[in-house]
């Protein structure tokens, strides 16, 4: 049976490794995605206490995410569509994802219910941990918007993603600055693709610098709110905003699934 377990597990990685969705256009127009801080600087200590790596094995870093409370972390949809909750390894409280503040097991996976309908929408997901988290100097949930990102907001991100595409996970988590782009604007950039829409929010410092493998999931933030959750982009740092899950906008699929309620409003 352990070896069963085992063999399960790395199957699941072979096929979900360092998950980030890299946007590419093939000739149809179509995106193709590969898999997701480039340009950063280490976090301080404590700089982000929701800070959360997701674990299919433990010491093995596939996506980051944030605490909403005692018992509930946001991801992605794509960084736990394919494994079952008892491959999903929480680790709180640190800044090396290698070594654990604390460690939890995730009891439910709730992956939005229009996950990827249409194509790379509603990327959103909430895991329940099997036990609560306990909070102290280094662990902290993040509050959850009060209102829409606005033009000239500073939206800060952090992750242990990887400096190059496919590239190892960074051993020590990274933070960086974006501005926020619009939506118009950013659809114009990608030439209104069809993978956007009012769910998700897009944001830009400069070419060289931008998420890539391994940042899915994980959290931005503005002025202590969790905006953002990042999803997908063009291969890493080369010159295009990112794009992100707009947690505003899921506000009411997410107060629903955590108050027992996992019934799609949005």
């Amino acid at each position: 049976m352990k070896l069963l377990h085992i063999c399960l597990i790395l199957a699941l990685l072979q096929q979900h490794s360092k998950a980030k969705r890299l946007l590419e256009m093939d000739v149809a127009g179509r995106a193709s995605i590969e898999g997701r801080i480039v340009g950063g600087q280490a976090a301080e200590i404590g700089y982000a206490k929701y800070q959360v790596s997701l674990q299919p094995v433990l010491g093995y870093h596939n996506c980051g995410g944030a605490i909403l409370n005692e018992q509930w972390i946001i991801t992605a949809g794509h960084c736990v569509v394919t494994f079952p909750p008892e491959f999903i390894v929480v680790v709180t409280g640190t800044n090396r994802y290698a070594e654990p503040g604390g460690v939890y097991y995730a009891e439910e996976v709730h992956v939005h219910c229009m996950y990827d309908k249409p194509y790379m929408h509603n990327d959103i997901a909430l895991v329940k941990v099997s036990k609560n988290i306990t909070f102290d100097e280094l662990t902290q949930p993040i509050a959850l918007p009060v209102g829409p990102v606005r033009e000239g907001a500073e939206i800060v991100l952090t992750g242990w993603g990887s400096e190059v595409p496919n590239g190892n996970a960074n051993e020590n988590l990274q933070k960086i600055s974006f501005g926020f782009v619009k939506l118009d604007e950013c659809l114009a950039i990608f030439n209104q693709t069809s993978s956007m829409g009012v769910g998700h929010i897009c944001t830009f410092s400069k070419e060289g610098e931008g998420s890539c493998h391994g940042d899915s999931g994980g959290p931005l933030v503005s002025n202590g709110y969790l905006v953002g959750v990042v999803n997908w982009g063009r291969p890493c740092a080369k010159g295009f905003p990112d794009v992100q899950a707009n947690v505003y906008y899921y506000l009411d699929w997410v107060r629903n699934v955590i108050s027992g309620n996992a019934k799609c409003t949005t």
